[in-house]
């Protein structure tokens, strides 16, 4: 597709959403977006956020992230000088070593090659290779209609060249489980029939699976509605994983009340507050004994409107509390927020 009509395919997303953010055309091409590490049970992460051209999507509810990119394409080489920029930074060089996955993301479908350099993501497999000498896993965000069998064959193959054999994980927004909320309300574009027919294309190559899920993403919905909404997500995604051998893993994000949204709209109105972590410590408990592994996010990424963000001046404790769980996947850790509640 050409790039003026990508354009205007992520423009029609962005109005029909009713969306009112600008997109980030100051950003610099050449400079990544956003980088930052994690700590999980996997080991340290670095998350890397790509500029490139917006999600084409660009019409879910509560997002913004789109934002944080452009809505005009970037070209291959402003992209491999992104890719040169973090194995060159500091921060990055010193962790090397001890950096054993990679999340990397444009805030839409790096899989999308209109989007994201086929190019740029292939020199950014080699540098990893390079420069990751202990990496265990990529994940890759894409949505499902982007997933290339042989190209997953093609990059797992590159990846296994490297130092240490790296796995492949593919990581898609579910965002909420009722298919009323999440394709009706927010407005995902994903039906069961689609996730599952990923499943099957990803399973016989023991790929690995993260599914990016939202509590709490849409007015309307109680906080008790909202910790059954993930526990009925963790119940399926258990039975997915156990029937086809797959491993995957629930990335789980507190909803914060984005900029330029509909969910700004409600919130404004009284008619939506972000969900409290205690919730969310009670709905992640929910995987204790499961085959699906969770981790929580606890970033509202400089995104939230004032007052919009489930990070709060009194709770610091629990979000320390949420982080030895990310880092050691001790229940224990929930049990406790559970029970002091």
């Amino acid at each position: 597709m050409k790039p003026d009509a990508i354009t205007r395919q992520i423009l029609f997303g962005s109005q029909k959403a009713g969306k009112t953010y600008t997109f980030d055309e100051k950003h610099d091409p050449t400079l990544p977006a956003q980088q930052w590490f994690q700590e999980s049970d996997e080991g340290l992460i670095l998350f890397i956020v790509f500029y490139t051209q917006a999600c084409r999507w660009s019409r879910c509810l509560g997002c913004n992230l789109p934002s944080k990119v452009s809505q005009d394409h970037v070209p291959y080489k402003s992209l491999m000088t992104q890719i040169d920029h973090i194995f060159v930074d500091p921060e990055v060089r010193s962790r090397a070593s001890l950096i054993r996955k990679v999340i990397i993301s444009n805030n839409g479908s790096v899989l999308d090659e209109d989007t994201f350099s086929s190019t740029a993501l292939m020199y950014l497999i080699a540098q990893l290779n390079l420069n990751f000498p202990n990496l265990s896993v990529l994940s890759m965000e894409s949505r499902p209609e982007y997933v290339d069998l042989a190209e997953l064959e093609f990059i797992s193959r590159a990846l296994a060249e490297g130092d240490t054999p790296t796995r492949l994980e593919i990581a898609i927004g579910f965002e909420a489980f009722d298919n009323r909320i999440r394709n009706e309300v927010f407005d995902k574009g994903l039906s069961l029939e689609a996730f599952e027919g990923l499943v099957l294309k990803m399973a016989p190559y023991g790929y690995h699976l993260k599914c990016y899920f939202m509590q709490k993403p849409v007015p309307g919905m109680s906080d008790v509605e909202a910790v059954a909404d993930i526990q009925n997500a963790i119940d399926y995604l258990n039975r997915i994983a156990d029937k086809h051998d797959i491993h995957i893993n629930m990335h789980l994000n507190p909803t914060y009340v984005a900029t330029g949204t509909a969910l700004e709209t409600a919130f404004r109105k009284g008619r939506y507050t972000p969900p409290f972590l205690e919730d969310v410590a009670e709905a992640a408990h929910h995987a204790r004994a499961k085959s699906v592994s969770i981790f929580i996010g606890l970033s509202d990424e400089g995104l939230a409107v004032e007052g919009g963000s489930f990070l709060l001046e009194d709770n610091q404790a629990l979000v320390d509390k949420l982080e030895r769980f990310n880092r050691s996947h001790n229940f224990n850790i929930l049990d406790e927020i559970c029970k002091n509640r």
